[in-house]
């Protein structure tokens, strides 16, 4: 499944996409993947990372310092860094999490896998995570990557999102439906 030309659609696909380009060119796919996969960590558990990638006030000069700073301390590879001075530049930080879900999506499908979006009540533990992956296999018919959340208004069950499929288990679902046939 392409879905590189509707990436490329969004600006964030596009800086994105452009990534993905120099990161292939210079194959460090699994370096760049990495690196954007500990700034999303990074950027779920920091209120003020969160807050410096959206801020109006900071001038591009001051976010392209600091967010050099964070990356530096992250442990960022270059072309990952590279691409956070130009969205800072270009006053662009707000994409950030677009452009990591666009650029793990590119890879994903590079690899030959399938993104899986799951939001569970409860974090997952590998064991839970690793049979997921097996029954998506089995239901899609090729390798899934897997990116979970958190939502505990669920409260239980999952939501599996893949492209625009969803398969939605959770209790809260359940219960609505119940109560829309109660209703009548």
């Amino acid at each position: 499944m392409d879905h590189s030309s509707g990436i490329r659609a969004s600006l964030a696909g596009r800086y994105a996409t452009a990534l993905f380009a120099l990161a292939e060119e210079n194959n460090s796919i699994d370096a760049v993947q990495a690196s954007i996969d500990t700034l999303s960590a990074a950027m779920a558990e920091s209120d003020d990372l969160r807050a410096l990638t959206n801020s109006p006030v900071l001038s591009r000069e001051d976010a392209g310092k600091a967010i050099a700073a964070t990356a530096k301390a992250l442990g960022i590879d270059p072309l990952s860094t590279n691409m956070l001075g130009v969205l800072a530049a270009n006053r662009r930080l707000g994409q950030l999490p677009a452009v990591i879900r666009a650029f793990s999506t590119l890879a994903s499908s590079h690899r030959g896998e399938i993104k899986a979006e799951v939001t569970s009540a409860h974090p997952l533990d590998d064991k839970q995570i690793n049979a997921l992956k097996a029954q998506l296999k089995k239901r899609v018919g090729s390798d899934v990557s897997v990116s979970t959340a958190v939502d505990s208004s669920i409260l239980g069950g999952l939501v599996v999102k893949i492209g625009s499929q969803m398969i939605d288990s959770s209790i809260k679902t359940r219960l609505n439906t119940l109560s829309q046939a109660m209703k009548g």
